[in-house]
């Protein structure tokens, strides 16, 4: 797709997100990879079910220089590193669900591991219930650079793949262009919620 397609395309995918719930009182955001070395991240305090294209401020994915007046997100520089790490991701969805964010939470190790899912197949490159998705899961942090530091660590040792979780916070996934992001969303929103139903039955 063109750049104002895909533009077009994430405005449509953040107001299916807003009818979801997954990103309450304007909490998440949202980008797309635009032309020479730039990205559109969503304008701070906007509620994502109401976004506009006109919401979407350019940014240097190089510098995390924002090339516009206005506020973009205060998270802009974790979206600015995924690009910068994974050269073919085309844009970023960051939710804060509260399947994603409880599970982030009860899960104590550093990542979530799942196996035995056939909706895993909804992940790129997944090809089997047997194989095991790995979602690296990131303490959360006010401090975004520090963040992002330790997210291109952990990327230098094992690359990531379609997203990763920040404990109490929420998620981040992404695609090739927006259509694979929200896939991939809508994929790991089924996989958590059936771990953590999977978890509770477990559990009595």
């Amino acid at each position: 797709m063109a750049e104002n397609q895909q533009l077009a395309a994430l405005v449509d995918a953040c107001h299916w997100i807003g009818a979801k719930g997954w990103c309450p009182a304007t909490g998440g955001n949202m980008s797309v990879r635009a032309g020479a070395g730039q990205c559109l991240v969503s304008e701070s305090g906007k509620d994502k079910g109401a976004l506009r294209e006109r919401d979407f401020l350019p940014v240097d994915i190089t510098t995390n220089r924002v090339l516009d007046p206005r506020t973009p997100s205060a998270e802009t520089g974790l979206h600015t590193l995924i690009y910068r790490c994974l050269p073919a991701v085309g844009a970023i969805l960051h939710t804060h669900s509260v399947n994603a964010t409880v599970l982030s939470r009860v899960e104590p190790g550093a990542s979530l591991l799942l196996s035995g899912y056939e909706m895993q197949k909804s992940l790129g490159g997944v090809a089997s219930h047997l194989d095991q998705v790995t979602v690296p899961i990131f303490d959360n942090d006010q401090d975004i650079p520090a963040l992002a530091t330790r997210v291109a660590a952990r990327h230098e040792i094992a690359p990531l793949r379609h997203g990763f979780l920040v404990r109490g916070h929420g998620l981040y996934c992404w695609g090739r262009d927006v259509l694979e992001a929200r896939r991939h969303l809508e994929g790991l929103e089924f996989l958590f919620q059936c771990e953590l139903q999977r978890r509770l039955l477990e559990a009595r």
